[in-house]
């Protein structure tokens, strides 16, 4: 039989150590080998469950027994597995609440993150339906830059039909997500992009056309007659005047107002010397009582160009400019087309 533990003072500390050690076999007065041969039955049964068993003493300093357990043998091997199952559990245990702790400040930090999230979709939601709200302001504006142009030229001006009541406004409307509002901006964004390259490709054909008119003024002066009735400067009755007279020096710069062929440079009846200058769009200008020309039938002119000088020829009654414009053959006020 074995001992589990003795406790031994020492002297530094005055506490009781366990120490396992072999129980020494009991003998009693009088026994030998003879006498354990002749022992009875019974004391060698007594003595194999001794053997199976452990003892736990536990002893003064000097040596004094004070008490003195017995475990059977299985008991004890129970309790050591049941010791090593509780260390093994404990040690999962600790592992996994380690674990956890760890799960549990990651899941901390991913909720920080999704609430940081949160406030962004918001506020780019909100921003999309800002910025779509502005894009709806630009139907209104593009219709204004359309209109002096007519319907027939607008992007869908041809299939505009629309009609029936209209609802009353829901005072709560429901608040689209982000992909329903980045929908529908796309969808304005291309209505806005078809529209505004509709209006380059007019305003390209339109810079043509307004390259082309004659917006300059050919002489800078003031007019001495205006275009319209007039009293004649040769009779006691009054005439139509079908342009301009602007008062400038003999010898005077003339300049081309916009670009254009030159349709006649010579003698013009009662205009004396005068250029005709075709501009095309069915315009053509007139320049009267020139005193000299820059310029030769055919030639083209851009504007800026310089063609001729002011003078008094023709029936003129003193240096002046003699200007006039003509569409598709009709002679215009040219005060309709200076602006520059």
């Amino acid at each position: 039989m074995f001992t589990l533990g003795r406790w031994r003072e020492s002297s530094v500390d005055s506490g009781c150590t366990a120490v396992l050690e072999p129980a020494k076999p009991e003998t009693t007065p009088g026994s030998g080998a003879g006498a354990v041969a002749g022992a009875n039955p019974r004391r060698k049964r007594n003595r194999l469950s001794r053997r199976s068993q452990f003892s736990l003493l536990i002893v003064r300093g000097d040596g004094v027994r004070v008490v003195r357990f017995n475990f059977p043998r299985p008991a004890a091997i129970g309790a050591g597995v049941a010791l090593a199952v509780a260390v093994s559990v404990t040690g999962a245990l600790v592992g996994d609440w380690v674990q956890l702790r760890e799960l549990t400040r990651e899941a901390v930090s991913f909720q920080q993150q999704l609430h940081e999230q949160r406030a962004t979709i918001t506020t780019f939601n909100r921003r999309l339906g800002e910025i779509r709200q502005e894009m709806s302001g630009w139907r209104d504006l593009h219709a204004k830059i359309w209109e002096p142009f007519g319907p027939g030229l607008a992007p869908g001006g041809r299939d505009r039909g629309i009609g029936g009541g209209t609802p009353a406004p829901d005072p709560t409307p429901a608040r689209l997500s982000p992909a329903d509002e980045l929908n529908r901006l796309g969808e304005s964004v291309k209505e806005q992009t078809d529209s505004l390259r509709a209006l380059e490709r007019l305003m390209s054909r339109a810079g043509r056309a307004l390259a082309a008119l004659p917006s300059r003024w050919p002489v800078r002066g003031a007019v001495n007659s205006e275009y319209g009735n007039r009293p004649s400067p040769w009779t006691d009755g009054r005439e139509f005047h079908s342009g301009i007279d602007i008062r400038a020096d003999r010898g005077t710069a003339i300049y081309a107002p916009a670009s254009g062929t030159v349709l006649h440079a010579g003698t013009a009846q009662e205009y004396g010397t005068a250029v005709i200058l075709d501009h095309g769009q069915d315009i053509r200008t007139l320049y009267g009582h020139l005193s000299k020309m820059s310029v030769q039938t055919g030639q083209r002119v851009e504007r800026g160009t310089l063609i001729g000088y002011t003078g008094n020829t023709g029936r003129s009654s003193g240096p002046h400019l003699h200007y006039e414009i003509h569409v598709k053959g009709q002679a215009v006020n040219p005060r309709a087309y200076l602006w520059d």
